[in-house]
């Protein structure tokens, strides 16, 4: 009889714990930004049971800095002087660095942490050798899970690029809503039953 209750003390103290987080994350895609953003997917096949679209998510980071100046080349006007809000650039190999992200303009935007505050968290950010500073890759990738029988939207055709929807939690990465292809302007949700 003592073994039942424990059973049930336990299974309760789980049940609590596992509503926690899933209340914890419907609150925060109520009340947190979203946004769309292009993404790239890559590695869509899982061990377990089921399918994932693992995609890093494209960032504007016009209104960050790299760490060095050395590694970007600033768009000029007929002045000479440089305009705001553009670089690309210019390393052989990529430049990462720490960013808070957020939603502005119907945008998910990187602002880059300076390499002194070591107590704030975020994602590392990589801009890599040509991209645009519109062009930014969040390193950590997001998984989409997708049903174990349903089509691969991946890999997209040319023409056509992956979106996603993602709600921008306080802290953390951004959490996926739902994927859409974009082909000429048009956009097609993508459900996965």
């Amino acid at each position: 009889m003592k073994l039942a209750k424990t059973s049930i003390v336990l299974l309760a103290i789980q049940l609590a714990l596992v509503s926690s987080i899933a209340a914890k994350y419907l609150y925060q895609r109520w009340s947190c930004p979203r946004v769309w953003t292009r993404t790239v997917a890559y590695d869509p096949q899982l061990v377990m049971r089921g399918r994932y679209l693992s995609v890093q998510l494209i960032v504007d980071g016009c209104q960050s800095t790299l760490p060095s100046a050395l590694h970007a080349i600033f768009p000029r006007n007929a002045d000479g002087t440089t305009r705001p809000n553009g670089f690309s650039v210019t390393r052989e190999s990529p430049v990462r660095f720490r960013a808070n992200l957020k939603v502005e303009g119907n945008k998910l935007v990187a602002i880059r942490i300076p390499e002194a505050d070591l107590r704030s968290t975020g994602v590392n950010v990589s801009a890599l050798p040509g991209s645009a500073c519109d062009a930014l890759r969040i390193d950590e990738p997001v998984d989409f899970y997708i049903a174990e029988h349903a089509v691969d939207p991946t890999p997209v055709k040319q023409g056509q690029e992956l979106w996603i929807e993602v709600t921008v939690p306080p802290k953390g990465p951004p959490r996926p809503i739902q994927l859409a292809l974009k082909q000429e302007g048009a956009w097609k949700p993508l459900a996965f039953q």
